[in-house]
């Protein structure tokens, strides 16, 4: 039925200028203009900073060299990549060293009292940001030096280091930017689709790179500066005192992490392998532990907690050397420290340590492999290598394992549970891993098996977004020649536009909008079959197809329904011949490869062959990486409308549909948004307050799996310019609030067909978070409460978030600007201040706070606080009311 009716000087060339396309010649990312001082110049010009430099150079040189020993890693032999792996691994780690050094040298500048040490800084920083002999691929080697720095300045609340901590803030964004950019551009230079010449240029550029740094350096020189180790002779198959992963079952691997415990990133994986529900190995650094001293007595540092849990919680923990010394030239006294001390710390720390040792580097002999046998250890090496310790692109580091587990069809593949671009690896890797039917062994006491459910488990139920690209077509129809016109379907069109490629990160060269007379059926069906259908998306792409406007049902001559969407130019006398048929939809969404597909109408009619619209079980989840995906949700059956009198120029459907995409639908609180979730939401709510009834299915064909969008985290600091709901949308959402409270949450939730028929869907629990995963959910349902005016609940989930994860800024700030629209500024004050000391150049915190005490009636606090945010944001969006507060001090 029809409805009713930065870098802060050359942040532009760097976010153009990608890690791959702008690794070219200088001139072409460099202006001719440039005038800032290479590294030399700039120490001549302050000696002050020539230490700092010069440590940086030596960071950035070993850098390169890592650069340099693996670029071509795919031309090398075994042998060769062997060695240049573990030369590679070595210099990573001398890297680690040299950043412990220069925060040294950062720590013992800002202890100083001279007036200078702020402009050696930045001279410093203008080093990294600007120096013309660095290509844009350089700069990501600054970036752990770097987020140093920004720790330890934070500490100074005078008001050089706080403009000088926003400084360096602005880099790090600037380079998260590049980061981001550069996995876009790997996984287009690397995908299994048509390359363009556009691509090839662009690897062009980063072969420039290596010309450029094979002028001044060579992987020969780079061996023998560090000594290439010959490995004694040693079978390369598994044996009772060695395990390579070779002999493991077919299509089977174990999954081993090193170099932790590590205070945020072992809990991040952790948190993924539970909701997986696979088992993991951890090699574990001694050092990391605590220390032991010459008359054997232990004591154990902080880090162990993050170890005794491991433990607790089921996993293998195993010795990972002392000090991640090169073992294969340690002899006597000097090598059973390094094995023996850290088994009597990881026994200190747990009893069910496992009897396991992996060799740093895999350097080993065989004095290393006789100690172990006196120890009880076995050494265990591993035959697929992630290589996330050298490559900084997550993208990059998930095809490389895919392509060596795709040639060894089994093995032990090698993480480091010490690096953020492991933890955004590891879900798309086991997405793919599942999807091929690989099955994941653990450590039983003797040897690795496969590991099985617990029973009574509900962590197989696990679903991750693990998508390649992403694609939609949106449809709004208003202005229609021959039927009624409408009021909100454009409209609704474009905010859901707007929502995939705003919220989740679909890129808007593949999200098709077409927008009243655009929306023929001519069009329509083109955007489908010429843009997507067939092989012209990949088995692991999703698309997402919303229509707006008016729908209708048939009677065919069997008695049997038959629905249709209605074009611009349809005419409802012939809307059977010039409409679009709901078997003509299936069609389509069986001729996509995409693996999920989801259609979403805000029309209503009846009349397309379901199956049921969800499971019995979470059961099938587990399986959701292999399984499409073909699922359909609409506003309503055919002797229905849709209600167009939503909130904000919306109907009501699209309204709560949108209410859902911002997090409301992540009914299991996981972070991902199911397309059962997403109906299981919309229908009832939508019921609760219209008289339309919602049914959802999945299309013949489907093989029980779930589109997926994944709740991104909000980075939204409060203040007086953020936007809250209008009292109409408030209204509705209580309304849709309240019927979502008199349901029992654990229940399944029972929607319509569109068979006429019912079904019940369930959603399944989710599994284990992290604490800082579990901190960004609360602050978020904090968020969503705030702009419903609900302050008093929206207090209590910034409290929670902080509770979690006690140095969380964001929440500091949240909870603080909640107090003020309560007008307890006291209270606002006091979090405002909290906000501060965790992160002091948080310039909108400033702003609130001068706030806060002006209402208190603090005048010196309020005017140190206006002008803090002044000389941060001189030309921010509170500049205004800062200047005018100022003048009525």
């Amino acid at each position: 039925m029809p409805r009713a009716p930065s870098f802060r000087l050359f942040l532009p060339s760097l976010l153009l200028t990608l890690l791959v396309a702008g690794c070219g010649d200088k001139d072409a990312q460099a202006p001719a203009a440039v005038t800032q001082p290479s590294a030399q110049a700039a120490a001549a010009a302050d000696p002050a900073a020539a230490p700092l430099l010069g440590a940086l150079q030596k960071q950035l040189d070993g850098y390169r060299r890592i650069i340099v020993l693996l670029a071509d890693e795919e031309q090398q032999s075994a042998a060769d990549r062997t060695t240049s792996t573990r030369i590679g691994q070595q210099l990573f780690h001398d890297g680690l060293e040299q950043r412990g050094a220069i925060a040294t040298q950062f720590d013992t500048l800002l202890r100083g009292t001279s007036p200078q040490r702020f402009a050696t800084l930045g001279t410093v920083l203008d080093y990294i940001e600007s120096a013309p002999e660095l290509f844009d691929a350089d700069r990501l080697a600054f970036r752990e030096v770097l987020r140093d720095l920004h720790e330890r300045i934070g500490a100074d609340s005078s008001l050089p280091a706080v403009k000088l901590h926003q400084r360096i803030g602005e880099d790090l964004e600037a380079l998260d930017e590049i980061e981001r950019n550069y996995n876009q551009e790997l996984t287009r230079i690397f995908s299994r689709f048509e390359r363009t010449r556009a691509i090839e240029l662009k690897r062009e550029k980063w072969d420039d790179y290596i010309a450029h740094l094979h002028k001044d350096y060579s992987r020969e020189a780079i061996l023998r500066d560090y000594g290439v180790i010959e490995p004694y002779p040693m079978s390369m198959k598994d044996s009772d005192r060695e395990i390579f992963g070779r002999d493991l079952p077919p299509k089977t691997v174990v999954l081993t992490f090193d170099d932790g415990p590590h205070k945020a990133y072992t809990d991040e994986v952790v948190a993924i392998l539970k909701r997986y529900d696979v088992p993991g190995v951890f090699f574990e650094v001694g050092r990391n532990l605590g220390k032991v001293d010459t008359d054997g007595k232990v004591s154990l540092g902080p880090m162990a907690k993050i170890s005794r849990n491991l433990m607790e919680e089921g996993y293998a923990v195993g010795n990972h050397s002392l000090t991640h010394a090169q073992l294969s030239r340690t002899t006597g006294d000097a090598l059973r420290q390094q094995v023996l001390d850290t088994d009597t710390l990881l026994k200190d720390v747990d009893s069910k340590r496992a009897p396991l040792f992996r060799f740093p580097y895999g350097a080993r002999n065989a004095e290393g492999l006789q100690l172990l046998n006196e120890a009880g250890l076995k050494s265990i090496m591993w035959n697929i290598d992630s290589m996330d310790w050298a490559d900084p692109v997550p993208e990059s580091i998930v095809q490389r394992v895919l392509d060596q587990v795709n040639k060894e069809q089994r093995g032990i593949i090698l993480f480091h549970d010490i690096h953020d671009r492991a933890v955004k690896a590891l879900p798309q890797i086991l997405d793919r891993l599942i999807a091929d039917g690989y099955q994941f062994a653990g450590w039983n006491g003797r040897d690795f098996s496969v590991a099985r459910p617990r029973k009574g488990s509900d962590r197989d139920a696990t679903v991750t977004t693990g998508y390649e690209k992403s694609w939609a077509i949106v449809v709004g129809i208003d202005n229609y020649a021959k039927w009624p016109k409408l009021e909100y379907a454009s409209h609704d069109a474009q905010a859901v536009a707007d929502t995939l490629t705003g919220q989740f990160g679909f890129p808007s060269s593949q999200v098709i909008v077409l927008k009243n007379e655009q929306a023929t059926r001519n069009n329509i069906l083109a955007a489908f079959h010429d843009r997507l259908s067939d092989d012209r998306t990949g088995r692991n792409d999703r698309v997402f197809v919303f229509f707006a406007g008016h729908g209708a049902t048939r009677q065919l001559a069997s008695g049997r329904d038959l629905g249709y969407i209605i074009p611009v130019d349809s005419d409802p006398k012939e809307f059977a011949t010039d409409a679009i048929a709901m078997t003509d939809i299936q069609n389509i969404a069986e001729s996509m490869q995409a693996k999920h597909v989801m259609f979403v109408m805000d029309a209503c009619y009846s009349g397309l062959g379901l199956t049921r619209g969800g499971p019995s079980s979470s059961s099938f989840l587990r399986e959701n990486a292999r399984r499409s995906a073909r699922q359909m949700l609409t506003a309503g059956g055919a002797d229905q409308q849709v209600a167009d009198a939503g909130p904000n120029g919306h109907s009501v459907f699209t309204w709560v549909l949108l209410q859902a995409l911002a997090g409301k639908g992540d009914l299991n609180g996981d972070g991902l948004i199911t397309g059962t979730e997403l109906a299981a939401y919309v229908a009832p709510a939508v019921s609760a307050v219209s008289q339309q009834t919602p049914a959802f299915g999945s299309l013949p064909g489907s093989q029980g799996g779930e589109f997926v969008f994944q709740v991104p985290d909000s980075q939204e600091y409060l203040n007086a310019d953020t936007r809250q709901l209008t009292a109409d949308a408030i209204a509705l959402n209580n309304k849709v609030d309240a019927a979502q409270d008199a349901k029992n949450s654990e229940a399944p939730v029972t929607v319509a067909d569109l068979q006429g028929g019912k079904a019940k869907l369930v959603v399944p629990t989710a599994g284990p978070a992290s604490d800082r995963q579990r901190s960004q959910q609360a602050n978020d349902r904090g968020l969503q409460l705030y702009r419903e005016k609900r302050y008093d609940e929206a207090a209590v989930q910034f409290a929670e978030a902080l509770k979690l994860r006690p140095d969380f800024a964001q929440a500091a700030n949240n909870l603080g600007f909640v107090y003020y629209r309560q007008q307890r500024y006291a209270e606002a004050a006091r979090w405002l201040e909290n906000t501060l000391k965790i992160d002091p150049s948080r310039a909108v915190a400033h702003l609130n706070l001068g706030d806060a005490y002006f209402h208190v009636g603090d005048k010196a606090k309020a005017k140190q606080a206006y002008t803090t945010y002044l000389a941060l944001q001189p030309q921010g969006s509170g500049a205004a009311q800062a200047r005018a507060q100022l003048e009525k001090l």
